[in-house]
């Protein structure tokens, strides 16, 4: 069958095929395969199916039809609080399926640590764009709640020197939190800074040491991008803190 190449794949050559997404396998190929097996058992749509390997030695998943928000200009739905409520709630759905599962091992749950609304599906819902599903597990691994909460306020809050308003930076902190229903807040805005300290020193090292995808990154300014949105948590922490509270 033909192959079409997916946008928005910026690290890895991703094909559609039918019905089916072909990519290469991830570092950590058998983690992401029973993960999903695991969602699927679970009757849990908010991811693709593993579907098995093909003669090339690349993952096949089924596909999921929908809106990916992978470029800067999306519909006004896409970043709606209807919206953003409803991923909080999709990441609470998943961390719940894998607390206390041996995928978890000694973490609390199984985060995705790569959520954004690049990896993110929409679908029309009540006649608005809404998130259905999430894609690129690639990264996924034991950790706590917090770290995949606080991505989500980094990435789909855009917290950076593009926001123009803390204060409502501050309430959309807050509607992801009670969205999640995350009891402990205290250390939500330092795990976002954790993210963001850790992404560009990884971009950074990872591109030194010569991988050609990290090069592109850096390259492409995102190290400096990066390292922009830290110094401005760090300049407005204590507002989003307060929010929190």
């Amino acid at each position: 069958m033909n192959e079409s190449s997916l946008p928005g794949g910026f690290v890895n050559a991703v094909v559609r095929v039918g019905d089916t997404v072909r990519r290469p396998a991830p570092a950590r190929a058998a983690f992401v395969r029973e993960l999903l097996r695991l969602f699927e058992a679970g009757g849990w749509a908010g991811a693709p199916r593993h579907l098995g390997v093909d003669e090339r030695g690349r993952e096949i998943l089924g596909y999921l039809e929908g809106h990916v928000a992978w470029e800067p200009g999306q519909p006004a739905a896409v970043s709606s609080d209807e919206s953003l409520l409803a991923v909080a709630r999709l990441v609470r759905e998943f961390h719940d399926l894998t607390a206390g599962t041996a995928l978890a091992g000694a973490g609390e749950v199984v985060c995705h640590n790569d959520l954004s609304p690049k990896n993110t599906v929409y679908r029309p819902v009540d006649g608005a764009l809404r998130p259905v599903a999430f894609i690129d597990w690639d990264l996924a691994a034991p950790g706590a709640r917090v770290h995949d909460v606080a991505h989500v306020c980094w990435q789909y809050l855009g917290l950076g020197p593009s926001v123009t308003d803390v204060a409502e930076a501050g309430r959309r902190l807050r509607l992801v939190a009670d969205g999640y229903g995350l009891a402990d807040r205290g250390d939500l805005v330092a795990t976002v800074l954790w993210w963001q300290d850790r992404c560009w020193r990884g971009i950074e090292a990872q591109a030194e040491a010569g991988d050609p995808a990290m090069v592109r990154l850096r390259d492409s300014g995102v190290v400096e991008e990066v390292r922009a949105a830290y110094r401005w948590v760090s300049a407005h922490r204590d507002a989003l803190e307060r929010a929190l509270r």
